[in-house]
């Protein structure tokens, strides 16, 4: 598939997917939106691949929502309103619920919907340059369809924080708060990137895919005689999986597992 506003790049089983408008400060409009659901969905799909990383081109990696994009949208009736922001939650949910792992390089300053974009990744790196800002309440509007996924990551009382102050902050701040997962010089970020794909990818394919849907389905669930129920039946399933044996097995036999052969 051609991407217009995307780049795609696979190699050795690593997907970069790269923002590509860095004359806007690769905000998104309905094309990135759609090619976002459209790449992730399909790489989504590949067996081969192991990892797929989000970076951007420029020097920021997000600035939210396109502002010619944000001028039509100040024209739309409630009902049209509501259908492009289903849209974009739907592109957010796709990648958040993507059986791949992905890992978000924050190379630039990150706002708005850009905050959407990095916490549905699930590993966050940002150089430390790079700031971050919740900027809606300044325009009159809410971080809403973004909110789902941006609590997950930095919580509750942050969250509070910065969706009414919209306050600028720093990376340092952003790591202290759980939005991202490290900080790196801009010389490191790609070193540091590749280091966590490269552990991502040094695991059981499928057992990296369960993983990541246990953390989605188990975060904030009480300890109930149903939960402990679908834990068992989980580490049974996968147990008997063919991955789950070869790994075990390759593991008492001191060799490397067939995924990494």
């Amino acid at each position: 598939m051609h991407y217009e506003t995307l780049n795609i790049d696979i190699a050795d089983r690593l997907a970069t997917v790269t923002l590509n408008r860095p004359e806007v400060r690769n905000a998104f409009n309905e094309e990135t939106i759609a090619e976002l659901t459209a790449a992730f969905t399909a790489l989504g799909e590949v067996d081969s691949i192991g990892a797929i990383v989000l970076a951007a081109n420029g020097v920021a990696f997000c600035a939210g929502a396109d502002l010619n994009w944000m001028k039509k949208m100040a024209g739309y009736s409630h009902d049209e309103n509501r259908a492009d922001a289903i849209g974009l939650a739907n592109m957010l949910r796709t990648i958040y619920l993507c059986p791949k792992p992905v890992v978000a390089k924050v190379q630039g300053d990150c706002y708005a919907g850009g905050m959407g974009l990095v916490a549905a990744c699930d590993i966050a790196v940002a150089a430390e340059e790079a700031h971050f800002c919740l900027s809606e309440v300044k325009l009159g509007l809410i971080p809403a369809t973004i909110s789902p996924y941006v609590i997950k990551a930095m919580g509750e009382s942050a969250s509070r924080r910065y969706f009414l102050t919209a306050e600028r902050f720093n990376a340092r701040e952003a790591l202290r708060i759980g939005f991202v997962h490290e900080v790196a010089t801009a010389a490191t970020l790609d070193g540091q990137v590749d280091t966590i794909a490269h552990a991502l990818m040094a695991n059981s394919p499928n057992a990296v895919k369960e993983a990541k849907a246990l953390v989605r389905d188990v975060a904030g669930q009480p300890v109930t005689d149903t939960l402990v129920a679908d834990t068992a039946q989980r580490i049974a399933h996968i147990r008997a999986s063919d991955e789950g044996r070869e790994g075990v097995l390759s593991f008492l036999e001191k060799r490397k597992p067939s995924w990494l052969t």
